[in-house]
């Protein structure tokens, strides 16, 4: 597979914020120098006063510390990247079949509880069944990450558990679309694993696709529904996307690491 610098996986191009924390998230600690910042940038063609003011907006929000010339991912920022790993490694529980819902309190509420409740309910992985009621199968531990999700469902929301007359498959299929998520995860995993071989040889020509690749592999796992095996489609391709992606990480942090003693 030959590896396209400009691989168009994203709806629209990684900006500075998204390139400096992506790169961060991948470290542990999540922390860099402002000079390798900018010249990681510099692989992306963003320029060094971009990347600079990428940076200060990043410590304005609340994102990013600096000290002595090093930043470092914090608050909600740093918060992500528990929620990758648990991405990863997700623990899941039997369902028998039953679902959860989520009933939304009544009484008024702004938009922006409004708004924090569909991007919470989001990340935790809930389907929206109509105005006010979001429901999944009950095979998730009940605070699974991210913690900060939970606590604003919790805060708005009576919590049930139901068993759907409806078929859990379909009812599954219709409201995840589990068929769409499968088949760009096995598009990723194809070219994971490409732009891992190419790594693993060496092929700094390589850091810049198999960033984007990365990138995209791991917004996708975390997107996965993480639905019990009894509603999956057959031959669910989640695993294999997580392994591609294990495997990648290793070749990738090493690239990263020889690119910036060689630069």
């Amino acid at each position: 597979m030959q590896l396209d610098r400009n691989i168009d996986l994203f709806d629209r191009p990684l900006t500075a914020r998204s390139v400096i924390a992506s790169l961060l998230l991948g470290m542990r600690p999540p922390r860099l120098s402002a000079a390798r910042l900018v010249q990681w940038c510099g692989l992306f063609d963003i320029a060094e006063g971009t990347a600079r003011v990428a940076l200060s907006r990043m410590v304005e929000r609340g994102e990013c510390t600096t000290a002595e010339g090093t930043y470092e991912l914090v608050g909600r920022m740093r918060a992500r990247q528990r929620a990758q790993e648990w991405s990863l490694a997700p623990a899941t529980e039997s369902s028998s079949g039953a679902w959860r819902m989520a009933v939304v309190d009544p009484g008024p509420r702004s938009a922006g509880e409004r708004a924090a409740l569909r991007d919470a309910m989001r990340r935790l992985r809930y389907a929206e069944t109509r105005e006010g009621l979001w429901t999944r199968p009950a095979n998730l531990p009940r605070r699974s990450a991210p913690e900060d999700a939970w606590r604003v469902a919790e805060a708005q929301c009576t919590w049930w558990t139901a068993y759907p007359d409806e078929s859990g498959r379909d009812l599954a299929d219709r409201l995840f679309v589990p068929h769409d998520w499968a088949k760009r995860a096995r598009v990723l995993g194809d070219r994971l694993a490409a732009v891992t071989r190419a790594l693993d040889a060496g092929d700094h020509a390589a850091l810049v696709p198999g960033f984007v690749t990365g990138a995209a592999a791991l917004a996708h796992v975390r997107a996965d529904p993480v639905l019990p095996p009894e509603v999956c489609p057959r031959s669910w391709p989640g695993n294999r996307l997580r392994d591609g992606y294990r495997a990648y990480q290793g070749g990738f942090a090493v690239a990263v690491r020889d690119w910036f003693r060689a630069s």
